[in-house]
């Protein structure tokens, strides 16, 4: 691809999401069809996706913005189904529409179709989360499909490595294959807190905004290639980093915390515009290496096995959490919503491509890969929404965590205030005392417009204020009586209110 024709397809597909966003439709489906349009026009290129490109520059700042707006406590809650979700039903796939296409075909050998399997696995949350979001999926299945997004690939890109080491031969027994997989898994995360920690100690120390938003834009790609460089997974270095700086960012500088949102933001909105732009694009590359359409029975059946699978396992978990009684388990509206989010994306398109073209059945894995990702994202897709409004399970805003957050902040401003009135005030003066600085700290600015010099001191004790109230959200949420969702919101109106009090923003005007 030219560099005129990427720049025409970096402008079309913001474009393209920028018409989404405002007629409130699914940005990554429209951009898949309009994709698809494209393709079929006369004289359109063949496009390949570029796996290098895709898995090591596009993967890592996705997955690791995911990571920074995910919850730790909140993951860790759900850490059960997440690891079914993301680990469990990622190798279930793998071998069970590798035995399918095995069976279909014969001629494709078995570790090609494991292969193949492997590929197909992994889902893609990006559209299901923003699908979610849009239309109020209760909190903890929004947790779930989050959580599941950032295990999964890291999953199937290491069953995905295996297949290929077995296939070159440079990997053989069980044994052999289980201590790749383990060692990807424990190297990744090593790596990934590694990297975290010296981020965080970095960015608290730096005092300077810039440089800590460079050093955010560099840690998911020096988590990816270190970690593959060890032989650990890229993915969950990236992740395992992603969760540990995104739960320690109230240490981290009001300035820092706005700016990051805002600059993950922008460049997720840019990627994901990117990528599902290609998906659709891809389409003639696809069709080139397949001499007829004698094989699209069959990845048609391999598409149907993927989502069959999902939905059998999601109730089969439920059935066997009945079995067992145990208390919490997700209602069967909650679970059909759960099974129905299997829409797959670039990440099983970029494993395709990253297969050798000498591997035996290549253009029919390049042609099932395609149909699996399209056919999931349209089917699935386009009809998420409608189910979710059918079972209305829709969750009502809930104001009620957020309510009570702002009132302990307030407290803990009444509280300080208090510590500040002069000891020598007699005691049935104090709560008038801190009363009137209180409506003061309300009033500052018609009171530095009528006596400039307070100005120093009165956003002194605000900026001591603002910090305390930070103190106690976040003690809130580490004692579980708050969501990070909820303190996030809470103490981004407390930075805004700060980053005001400085003349952050007018500065940067």
């Amino acid at each position: 691809m030219h560099g005129a024709q990427l720049l025409l397809l970096v402008v079309g597909s913001i474009a393209v999401t920028a018409v989404a966003r405002r007629r409130d439709l699914p940005a990554p489906l429209l951009l898949v069809v309009v994709g698809l349009a494209i393709s079929f026009l006369p004289g359109a290129d063949d496009y390949q996706l570029d796996p290098h490109i895709l898995l090591g520059v596009v993967l890592p700042p996705l997955l690791y913005s995911a990571s920074l707006d995910s919850s730790y406590l909140s993951f860790k809650a759900v850490a059960g189904p997440i690891i079914q979700l993301g680990v469990v039903l990622v190798v279930i796939t793998a071998f069970v529409v590798g035995l399918i296409a095995h069976l279909l075909m014969p001629e494709l050998p078995w570790e090609v179709a494991l292969l193949l399997g492997a590929v197909v696995a992994p889902p893609d949350a990006v559209a299901a989360v923003a699908i979610g979001r849009k239309l109020g999926l209760p909190r903890g299945a929004m947790t779930v499909l989050t959580g599941e997004s950032l295990v999964n690939d890291a999953s199937a890109l290491t069953l995905y490595k295996v297949a290929l080491a077995g296939i070159a031969g440079a990997s053989t027994g069980l044994f052999a294959q289980l201590s790749t997989f383990a060692i990807a898994v424990v190297v990744g995360i090593a790596v990934g807190l590694v990297i975290g920690v010296v981020a965080h100690f970095a960015r608290t120390h730096l005092d300077d905004t810039v440089m800590e938003s460079v050093l955010g834009l560099v840690v998911p790609f020096a988590c990816y290639l270190v970690a593959e460089e060890l032989h650990g997974s890229g993915v969950l270095a990236v992740v395992a980093a992603g969760l540990y700086l995104g739960h320690n960012s109230p240490k981290a500088g009001y300035a820092t915390r706005l700016q990051e949102q805002s600059v993950w933001t922008t460049v997720d909105v840019l990627l994901e515009s990117l990528v599902f732009g290609l998906i659709g694009l891809e389409l003639p590359f696809v069709l080139k290496g397949i001499s007829d359409f004698s094989v699209l029975p069959a990845a048609l059946a391999l598409l149907g096995v993927a989502i069959v699978v999902r939905i059998v396992f999601v109730f089969g978990r439920n059935a066997l959490l009945r079995m067992t009684r145990r208390r919490r388990r997700p209602s069967w509206r909650i679970s059909a919503v759960l099974s129905w989010t299997g829409m797959r994306g670039v990440v099983t398109l970029a494993a395709a491509a990253g297969i050798p073209d000498s591997t035996p059945g290549w253009a029919y894995i390049q042609f099932a890969a395609f149909v699996v990702t399209v056919g999931t994202l349209l089917l699935q897709g386009i009809s998420l929404p409608w189910l979710i409004r059918a079972l209305k399970i829709q969750q009502p805003e809930d104001t009620t965590q957020e309510q009570r957050a702002r009132k302990v902040a307030a407290k803990a401003a009444k509280a300080m205030l208090s510590e500040l009135v002069p000891a020598e005030i007699p005691v049935e003066q104090r709560k008038m005392f801190s009363q009137r600085m209180h409506a003061m700290m309300q009033a500052r600015d018609r009171i530095i417009e009528q006596d400039p010099s307070q100005e120093g001191a009165i956003t002194r004790v605000r900026r001591e204020m603002l910090s305390r109230q930070r103190e106690v959200l976040v003690a809130e949420r580490s004692a579980g009586r708050l969501d990070d969702e909820v303190m996030r919101k809470v103490m981004r109106e407390l930075d805004l209110e700060e980053a005001m009090l400085t003349g952050t923003w007018r500065s940067r005007l």
